[in-house]
Parts: structure tokens; C-alpha cells; sequence
């Protein structure tokens, strides 16, 4: 089975059809450009809206904004928590409560890769109700691509599986979400899954589980609905590579922030053990930016062999000697100093297969720590909570250059 195929297996089998002719009329650099995305695309969800973001403006300027995305289902199934996850700008963001019926009419935003609409629900009685129904399935049948959510939780009833249907008369391209998985007991969610294939004639592979408010397999449906659209693919497939570098920043920042803050734990944090797991997380998102498999054993392993907790011990205690500095302090910025210059040389592992020395390693380390010492000392000397140390952290390494460019870093490293 190819990396097409196995996107392919979860759309409805009408769906299939329609997906792989898209397939076959794509040229060869397109199919590349596809499958690169395919397998580097992020699972993270704030990385997967920052490499839309990045590349929206090539998209539209040779593309425009015809792929028109449309969320339909049942009412208070998350609709317009997941409109609000594709949506650039709040201001264009729905209401959302747990009150059923909040959404009353099709609301539209730019959404960079097409527009999305958000719909009332689609199985409301009465008068009202039959309106709102009116109003979603009419944006539904001006779709280019439709996302047709459930629930979880509330499962495929007769008014779900009679709204499936009349979603699928529409011969439109769509995707079946399965939205609130984070409600359903671990050990009951593939039963789950199945059972609401199983209503809807489908293969539990053709359903889609998300949480939407979190975000969590937006990476899928962003996926399926580019699939569908030629263009966005080559597009999307072509920024992947160009943005890998901002990408990996992102999720460098996220594990210093956090590294940052383990450091405020009152245990030994000279040793740095705790940060192991949280650098092999980084190491293990950076590997699939750059199209690398790696397994989490196998990420701590090379966090190991990056020898940053010994460094950071060595940088401990010689910037201790200094003098003046409140051990929290400094604990913090050679936790996430060390973070960033592992997500770093993570980066160049997997890039080129090339390992920094140690020299290296050790001189970009101490220059990070100390831009993030001046960076904390505004704090002053009373321990802050996790909280507003993460978002210092966060503030100070997202202004930094290295944000749009690691050239400085290489530059650092004798690149």
C-alpha cells in the first residue's frame, strides 16, 4: 500500500473514487510534492496552522480562493469549535456554548488554504429548525468539500444516519469526523469508532476521531481536503520544505518554555533528568518535519549521545562561580538554552547527518544561556510561577531572528 492509499482509505468509499482521478490527472512533481506532505506534514496542530499560514500567500496568488469548505452535522456537535480551529482571524470567530442551537445561520472566514463555512445543525424539528436545516444543506450542495461531523459521546442514531445520507446524495467530496473522542474511556474508543462505521456502512478507517477544541487530528482533515484539490497540493507539498526550519522553531520554543519551567521543580535539577523526555519529545518532532522515522527510544538515545545534560551541568556550575545569580535563575536558562541548541542540532542531524562537536555544542549553549540570563534577570530574584516563566521564555525566543532564519546559529556553529 503506498502513502496515497493509505489517505485514500478514509473517505467514504463514494468519495474514493472522485479523490483518485484528482490523483491521476496530478503530474509527477505533484504527486512528490504530495507525498513529501504526506509524510512530513505535522502532527502538531499549532505547526500545522503556522505551514498554512507561511504558504497561503503562494497559494493564492496562483490558485485564488476557490475551494470553498463546508462543516455540516448535527446540532451541538462541535461545528463551530472546529470552524473556529481553521479560522486565521478571532474577530471572524463563531460563538461557541454548550447550549444546542447557538449557531442559527451559515457564518463564513478565511480559513488561508480555502474559505470555511460553519452551518446550523442539520437535524433540528420544527419550523426553525427545518430553516436551519434548509440553510446547511444549501451550503452544503455550493461545497467543494464537505466535513460532515459527529459525536462521539451521542453516537449515529437514525437522524444521523438519515443526515449521512442526504449528505451523500450531494456527490460532494467529503470526510467523516468523529469529534469528543477525549469523552470516550481510552479502552472503549476503538468499539466506539466501530460502531459508528458500522451505522453508517463504513470501515472504521473512513472515520476521522478529532478533538476539536484542542485541535487534535486537525493534521488529518487539513489532509483530506487538500487531497481533493490539485493545486493546494503542489503548493503545500513545495512550503513544506522551504518552512521546516520555522517550523522546528516552533516546537523548539514550545519544549524550551516548558524545560524552562521543570527547572522551578525543587529537585535536584543539576542532574537535568527530567528535561530527557521532553527533549526526546522535541527530538522526535523535529524527525518527522524533516521526513525522518525515529522511535521515542530511539530519540532519547540520541538526546544521550547529544550529551546536553552533561554540558548543562558543566555551564551550572561554571556561570555559579559568577556569582549573584538566584539558582532558580539559572537553572532555567541553561534548562532551555540546552533545549534550543539540542532542537538544533536535532535539525542538523536530520537534515544532513552531520553531529556538532562538542566544541560546537558548547560554545552556541553558552551564548544562548547567556541571551536568556538577560532575558530573566527583569524577573528579578523571587521565583516566579511556571506560568509567567514559560511565557517569558516563549516571548523572548519567538522575537528572536531565529525565528524566520538559524543562520545565526550556523554561523555560530562555523557553518
Amino acid at each position: 500500500m503506498t502513502l496515497f492509499d493509505d489517505i485514500l482509505t478514509q473517505f467514504p468509499p463514494e468519495v474514493q473514487e472522485t479523490v483518485h482521478q484528482i490523483w491521476e490527472a496530478l503530474g509527477p512533481n505533484e504527486k512528490a510534492s504530495f507525498l513529501s506532505l504526506l509524510v512530513g506534514f505535522p502532527s502538531d496542530v499549532n505547526l500545522v496552522k503556522i505551514l498554512v499560514k507561511l504558504s497561503t500567500a503562494q497559494i493564492r496568488q496562483a490558485f485564488g480562493n476557490k475551494h470553498r469548505v463546508v462543516i455540516v452535522g448535527p446540532t451541538n456537535v462541535g461545528k463551530s469549535t472546529l470552524y473556529n480551529q481553521l479560522v486565521q482571524n478571532k474577530s471572524d470567530q463563531a460563538v461557541v456554548s454548550p447550549l444546542p442551537g447557538t449557531t442559527t445561520e451559515n457564518q463564513q472566514a478565511d480559513a488561508a488554504l480555502f474559505t470555511v463555512v460553519d452551518t446550523p445543525g442539520a437535524d433540528a424539528v420544527g419550523s426553525l429548525g427545518e430553516h436551519e436545516k434548509d440553510l446547511a444543506l444549501s451550503a452544503s450542495a455550493e461545497a467543494d468539500f464537505l466535513v460532515l461531523v459527529f459525536d462521539a459521546v451521542q453516537g449515529i442514531k437514525k437522524t444521523e444516519q438519515e443526515l449521512f445520507n442526504e449528505v451523500s446524495a450531494l456527490k460532494k467530496p467529503f470526510v467523516v469526523v468523529l469529534n469528543k473522542i477525549d469523552l470516550v474511556p481510552r479502552k472503549d474508543l476503538q468499539a466506539v469508532i466501530a460502531s459508528a462505521a458500522l451505522n453508517l456502512g463504513l470501515e472504521p478507517d473512513q472515520i476521522v476521531p478529532i478533538v476539536a477544541k484542542d485541535g487534535r487530528n486537525l493534521g488529518k482533515v487539513l489532509l483530506a481536503i487538500a487531497a481533493t484539490e490539485p493545486g493546494m497540493v503542489a503548493a503545500l507539498g513545495q512550503a513544506l520544505p522551504e518552512y521546516r526550519w520555522q517550523l522546528a522553531w516552533q516546537a523548539i520554543v514550545r519544549a524550551a518554555s516548558i524545560s524552562a519551567a521543570i527547572a522551578l521543580v525543587p529537585l535536584p535539577v543539576i542532574d537535568f533528568v527530567p528535561l530527557v523526555v521532553t527533549q526526546s519529545i522535541l527530538v522526535v518532532s523535529i524527525a518527522r518535519i524533516y521526513n525522518y522515522k525515529i522511535t521515542p527510544r530511539r530519540a532519547s538515545e540520541l538526546v544521550a549521545t547529544f550529551g546536553m545534560g552533561f554540558l548543562g551541568r558543566t555551564l551550572f556550575q561554571q556561570f555559579s562561580k559568577l556569582g549573584g545569580l538566584p539558582g532558580w535563575l539559572l537553572s532555567a536558562a541553561i534548562a532551555s538554552s540546552t533545549t534550543v541548541v539540542l532542537g538544533y542540532a536535532a535539525v542538523r542531524w536530520f537534515e544532513k547527518g552531520e553531529k556538532l562537536s562538542s566544541e560546537a555544542l558548547k560554545k552556541l549553549t553558552q551564548g544562548m544561556t547567556t541571551n536568556l540570563l538577560e532575558t530573566l534577570k527583569g524577573l528579578g530574584k523571587r521565583k516566579p510561577g511556571q506560568k509567567g516563566l514559560r511565557e517569558r521564555i516563549t516571548q523572548a525566543l519567538e522575537s528572536s531572528p531565529l525565528a524566520e532564519s538559524r543562520s545565526a546559529l550556523d554561523d555560530e556553529a562555523g557553518e
